[in-house]
C-alpha cells in the first residue's frame, strides 16, 4: 500500500509543476520521497530526486538541481532507471551551467545504460526510452546554445513517436526552438502545429532573443509522457 501511495504521490507532484504548482510538487514530491523510503523501492526513490531536480531547474536553482540529480543517481538501479537519471536530470541542471564536457560524458553514461537494459523501454508515466533519451539530448543542446545538434536529436525523437502524442508534443516544441534562430517563421508555426502549445511559447518563439541560445523556455518545457 505505501509503495503505490508513493507512486500516486509523485504522479500529483508531477502534474503540480506542469500547473506550475511549485509548492504543491514539492509537497507531492516530498511525501513521494518518504513513501519510497519506507517502502524500499529504489527506483521510486531514484524517480522522485529526479523530479525534484527538475522542479530545482525550473526555479534556477541549479545546483540544487544537480545535487538532486546526483542523490537520485545514487538510488537508481542499472539500466533505464539510471539511464534516465542521466538525460532528465543530470545532463540539463549540467547544461544550465555552461558544462558542455560533463554533459557529453553524462549522456554517454545514459547511452551506455540504456543499451545494457535488456529491454531497452519502458512505457508510462515513468518510463523510459530511446525517444526520450534523444528529447533529453536535443534540451540539453538547446541549453548550450548548440542549435544544429539540437535540432537534429529533436527530429530523431519526433520521428521515434507516433505524431499527436505528449512525446511527439515535446520534440516537436524543442524542435521550433532549436530551429527558431534560423528559421523563425516556420519554427513558430511548427509550434502552432502543437495542440495546446501556449501563447507565451509563441512570444518565446517571435522575441528579440534566439531561443536557441536562451535554452530551453519554461512555457515549452515539456516531459515526453503523461502531459
Amino acid at each position: 500500500m505505501g509503495r503505490s501511495i508513493g507512486w500516486l504521490s509523485a504522479l500529483l507532484g508531477n502534474l503540480a509543476f506542469h500547473l506550475e504548482d511549485i509548492t504543491g510538487a514539492r509537497a507531492h514530491l516530498s511525501a513521494a520521497h518518504t513513501y519510497g523510503v519506507r517502502a524500499g523501492d529504489a527506483r521510486l526513490t531514484a524517480w522522485v530526486w529526479g523530479a525534484q531536480s527538475m522542479v530545482a531547474r525550473a526555479a534556477g536553482n541549479y545546483a540544487r538541481a544537480l545535487a538532486d540529480a546526483e542523490q537520485g543517481l545514487a538510488h537508481a538501479p542499472a539500466g533505464l532507471a539510471r539511464a534516465q537519471l542521466h538525460a532528465w536530470a543530470q545532463a540539463p541542471a549540467l547544461a544550465v551551467q555552461g558544462r558542455a564536457e560533463d554533459v557529453e560524458a553524462v549522456l554517454a553514461s545514459a547511452a551506455t545504460e540504456l543499451e545494457a537494459d535488456a529491454v531497452g523501454q519502458a512505457p508510462g508515466r515513468f518510463g523510459f526510452d530511446a525517444a526520450e533519451y534523444a528529447l533529453h539530448k536535443a534540451e540539453a543542446h538547446l541549453a548550450l546554445g548548440q542549435c544544429a545538434q539540437a535540432a537534429g536529436q529533436a527530429q530523431a525523437s519526433v520521428a521515434d513517436t507516433v505524431s499527436g502524442t505528449p512525446g511527439w508534443a515535446a520534440a516537436t516544441l524543442v524542435l521550433a526552438l532549436a530551429e527558431a534562430a534560423s528559421h523563425s517563421v516556420d519554427a513558430a508555426q511548427r509550434a502552432l502545429d502543437v495542440p495546446g502549445a501556449s501563447t507565451r511559447c509563441q512570444v518565446a518563439l517571435n522575441g528579440p532573443r534566439s531561443a536557441c541560445t536562451s535554452g530551453p523556455r519554461r512555457c515549452c518545457y515539456l516531459r515526453r509522457r503523461g502531459q
